[in-house]
């Protein structure tokens, strides 16, 4: 009875003595901190949104916010010239890696660090933009996923004609400061010159702006615009696809939320999925691999949404062919 004891005693004192070190190894236990930087104003509802979709990614992998990981959001409110302050402010943060979102914001980050690990979620040029050497071997401390822009741009006017088949102008709407737009224009072009069609290029990088393009394209006597993949006019897709309807300009853009806005058509990826993927790379850059060595992903999703509301608004009949091929279509 007295070894029985004895042994509980021991038993006990060793749990004891256990229960210190397990609490240490709780207190001392990694949390992950991610600066994510993006253009637009911060949702309203930042889950239900695409950016959302990179924290439940990391939550599938087994981060939780709270928890073992810890993301640090900036949002640049459309502004470009803030992208720069807002980089060095996760910076001081200490990231174990940066997610950005946006040709002008990975800019941003790149010139602020070549040490800390950056994540493209979306980028529509990365090798021309000179982020990355190569898709399959980046070579610096940058990689992620590319969109398919400036390869989907010559489908873009195709649809547009097949919709306004007597379209003989075409305003390009792109912004300055984002500069993958450039590579964008010259592919809209030779896909207008065998079909003779006229591009006009029209910038804008402010709401004030915007409205100014709209009427430039009116005075040019623009039949349509296509709207470049950018975050900026991502957010702005409710003052875009207004003017445009006001002017009565068939609007298309690569970006679905645009066609919600009230946009008439949109053909491009997926972009929640771009930020689904983005926490894979997270992850294994925290598991140790290296960022140039991590191929550059590029987006194989596309959807084609159409927005019959605005083609009636318009009085644009829909071709059936087009129809069949949409992923979605807005009664």
């Amino acid at each position: 009875m007295a070894s029985m004891r004895r042994r509980e005693f021991i038993t006990l004192l060793g749990g004891a003595a256990a229960w210190p070190l397990a609490a240490r190894a709780q207190q001392q236990r990694k949390i992950w901190r991610v600066g994510f930087l993006a253009i637009p104003l911060r949702p309203a509802v930042l889950e239900a949104s695409r950016y959302g979709a990179f924290a439940q990614g990391m939550r599938k992998l087994g981060y939780v916010e709270g928890d073992n990981l810890a993301i640090e959001y900036r949002w640049a409110e459309g502004k470009a010239e803030r992208l720069s302050n807002l980089v060095a402010e996760l910076l001081e943060l200490k990231p174990d890696v940066l997610v950005v979102a946006g040709t002008p914001a990975v800019r941003a980050a790149q010139e602020a660090t070549t040490s800390i690990p950056i994540v493209m979620a979306t980028t529509n040029d990365p090798i021309g933009s000179g982020f990355v050497e190569g898709l399959a071997r980046p070579g610096g401390n940058i990689t992620g996923l590319s969109n398919l822009s400036t390869d989907l741009s010559p489908k873009l006017m195709e649809m547009l004609r097949s919709i306004a088949p007597k379209l003989s102008r075409v305003a390009i709407l792109v912004n300055p400061t984002n500069q993958s737009h450039a590579p964008v224009v010259a592919s809209l072009r030779a896909a207008a010159q065998g079909v003779n069609l006229e591009i006009r290029t029209v910038e804008a990088a402010t709401p004030q702006e915007i409205e100014s393009a709209f009427s430039s394209m009116n005075q040019q006597s623009a039949g349509a615009v296509i709207v470049a993949a950018d975050a900026f006019f991502l957010q702005q897709g409710p003052q875009i696809a207004d003017l445009a309807r006001k002017h009565r300009m068939p609007s298309v853009f690569s970006f679905r939320e645009q066609v919600d806005a009230g946009g008439l058509m949109s053909y491009g990826q997926h972009l929640a999925d771009n930020f689904r993927r983005a926490a894979t790379y997270v992850d294994k850059i925290f598991k140790g691999a290296k960022p140039a060595d991590l191929p550059v992903e590029q987006s194989t999703k596309l959807e084609l949404v159409i927005n019959l509301r605005t083609a009636q608004a318009l009085g644009l009949i829909i071709p059936p062919e087009l129809l069949v091929l949409a992923t979605e279509v807005i009664e």
